[in-house]
């Protein structure tokens, strides 16, 4: 009798956490939301997170707020959300600098990617460009690689700063095309460019959509884009992984997560609106405009997705044998 008793007791709490959960995720939100997005605004990334917070506001009701919490490379406001309470009222939405990288390059983690969040959905994805200066005579991939295996360590790249997304797939290049270049580190991306348009550097592979304006006016050269496959938002422009180096793949993406612990109820919730809003034309139409393609999908996609991310950029570190600071 005691044993049914417990048995019975266990039944009826779990059928109250059940109902518990259920209401709750039919109130949320009750009160504002709030998006952290870890880096400053005017990005790519502060692009995505403020339309989404847009468009949860107006399918979701309530408020959906954007809360840019910079420095320390995006892991000051990753670190907030990681140790925030699992409501629902504290999101992340980031990208892939601040969860396949970061975690490889700071020496005292103050987050997991994978044990610290709780996975909503893959939101979108932005594809890279090599390009090169136009004082130089390179039309392909191939002649790019043909040179640097010419003269090791001469061919200049420049990048967006030691540790950035613009770094390692230079230095994945690298690696790939099993050849050694000269790497040259800015303080941002403005100066990366300014040098390789006036020659200072050779090569730069740098976020498609804010270098197209100097492709467009004749002051860089596109070679090719760092996607797996070419996309429409980038015509005339073969993938990498079709000029000679097979599988390059290096994209910026971005996700949505919130701490680990978030109610079940409260992510389905999220997930399903994000994916309408995604699977919405004038979404697509927005984005495309930015150079920015969707993803959407289920919160194991997004596990899934990051892992690979993750296992990539961690192989390259350790290759080109990068310290954590």
């Amino acid at each position: 009798m005691r044993l049914r008793f417990y048995a019975m007791r266990a039944v009826l709490a779990g059928m109250a956490f059940f109902a518990c959960a259920t209401a709750q995720a039919q109130e949320y939100p009750a009160r504002p939301v709030t998006i952290v997005e870890p880096f400053p605004p005017g990005g790519a990334g502060d692009v995505v997170v403020r339309y989404m917070a847009q468009e949860f506001t107006k399918s979701l009701g309530g408020s959906f707020i954007v809360d840019n919490r910079a420095g320390a490379a995006g892991s000051i406001g990753t670190e907030y959300v990681a140790r925030a309470a699992p409501d629902g009222y504290t999101l992340l939405l980031t990208s892939a600098s601040a969860m396949s990288i970061n975690p490889y390059l700071t020496a005292r983690r103050t987050y997991d990617p994978f044990n610290s969040f709780t996975p909503i959905v893959n939101v979108a994805y932005a594809t890279n460009e090599l390009v090169v200066t136009t004082s130089l005579p390179y039309k392909s991939v191939a002649e790019v690689i043909a040179a640097a295996k010419a003269e090791p360590g001469k061919l200049a790249f420049a990048s967006n700063g030691a540790g950035t997304l613009s770094h390692l797939i230079g230095e994945m290049f690298m690696q790939q095309a099993g050849v050694r270049m000269l790497h040259v580190p800015y303080k941002g991306a403005a100066p990366a460019v300014a040098d390789t348009v006036a020659g200072q550097t050779a090569i730069l592979f740098t976020n498609y959509a804010s270098v197209t304006p100097m492709v467009k006016a004749g002051k860089l050269r596109g070679l090719a884009i760092t996607s797996l496959k070419p996309t429409p938002l980038a015509p005339g422009l073969p993938a990498i992984a079709q000029s000679g180096l097979p599988g390059f793949e290096a994209v910026q993406w971005w996700g949505l997560w919130g701490p680990t612990g978030l109610p079940p109820a409260v992510v389905q919730k999220l997930n399903a609106a994000a994916n309408k809003i995604m699977a919405n034309p004038g979404t697509v139409k927005y984005f495309a405009a930015q150079g920015v393609e969707l993803s959407g999908g289920t919160p194991a996609d997004l596990t899934t997705y990051l892992r690979a991310d993750y296992n990539r950029w961690g192989q390259v570190i350790k290759t080109a044998g990068i310290k954590p600071e």
